[in-house]
């Protein structure tokens, strides 16, 4: 049974057309009628568990987005990429690949949720006052970064 449709309201993202989705029933934390992210097909995301895309994110190409796991914020998830799970994508690029100069940050938040947030400013972070790091599995973060990640996060709840 299908739990969203593709909507006429689209983004152009280079020479693909993009489409917001909208909810057609309830299911996990979603009613009827609420509005997604954007998608390029119904194959970029599962109609079975609760997996979703909101906000302005996008998925696209071959990848597909299923289980319990949502993208939401600017994340953008492409190519070949499985997003699945419990797993939470606020924001970044995510695809088969990972550019070199890409940081990909993992918070963990509980035992059931990870949160994984694309800081591509975080190289900049150098210049921040060392009190306004913490170290995360031994990689210096901003504590604004981390904020701001768990603020979106925990408003998706």
């Amino acid at each position: 049974m299908k739990k969203y449709k593709l909507t006429s309201e689209t983004k152009k993202y280079g020479s693909l057309t993009l489409y917001r989705i909208e909810a057609v029933r309830d299911f996990g934390d979603i009613e009827k009628g609420d509005k997604g992210g954007f998608i390029e097909k119904e194959e970029n995301l599962s109609h079975d568990d609760n997996a979703w895309v909101s906000g302005d994110a996008r998925v696209y190409g071959d990848a597909r987005i299923s289980g319990d796991a949502w993208v939401y914020g600017d994340a953008r998830v492409y190519g070949d990429a499985r997003v699945s799970g419990k797993l939470k994508l606020i924001g970044g690029y995510f695809y088969h690949t990972k550019e070199k100069d890409e940081e990909i940050e993992k918070v963990e938040v509980n035992e059931d949720y990870e949160l994984l947030c694309s800081e591509p400013e975080l190289a900049k972070e150098t210049e921040e006052n060392e009190e306004d790091m913490i170290e995360i599995d031994g990689k210096k973060v901003s504590k604004s970064t981390v904020k701001e990640a768990l603020k979106q996060f925990t408003a998706s709840l």
